[in-house]
């Protein structure tokens, strides 16, 4: 069975792009692009990784995360953390709220594939 991702994006371009790159990849996908609906669709879905956009409406990536990862049934879900605000000191307040990975925008599909592939068990 393909691994599960799910992408919380709220670019519909970007989220179009992970999207088409994943399932060519062999994963089953779900795009979300408002924080307000990811734990009804981490629920739903029960996604294997999470690619989590750090600047999604009413909710933020960041907070998100850290809802996640509060949360027993959602802990071991790795987060790849993704953002176009690349600063000093980002990514290490990223890891802190509970990301297993971080990428700056633009990503390319080989980083992207990397990435997800290091943080997901072998199926």
């Amino acid at each position: 069975m393909a691994h599960r991702v799910l992408v919380v994006e709220d670019d519909v371009l970007n989220g179009m792009f992970y999207q088409a790159v994943l399932e060519a990849g062999g994963f089953t996908v779900r795009v979300v692009s408002d924080g307000a609906y990811v734990l009804r669709a981490v629920e739903e879905f029960a996604p294997d990784l999470i690619t989590m956009d750090i600047q999604v409406p009413n909710i933020s990536g960041l907070e998100l995360t850290r809802k996640l990862q509060a949360d027993d049934r959602f802990r071991e879900i790795p987060i790849l953390a993704i953002t176009a605000f690349a600063g000093r000191g980002e990514e290490g307040t990223i890891r802190n709220a509970g990301a297993r990975g971080y990428l700056a925008k633009p990503v390319s599909i080989k980083r992207l594939m990397a990435e997800i592939e290091g943080l997901l068990p072998p199926q």
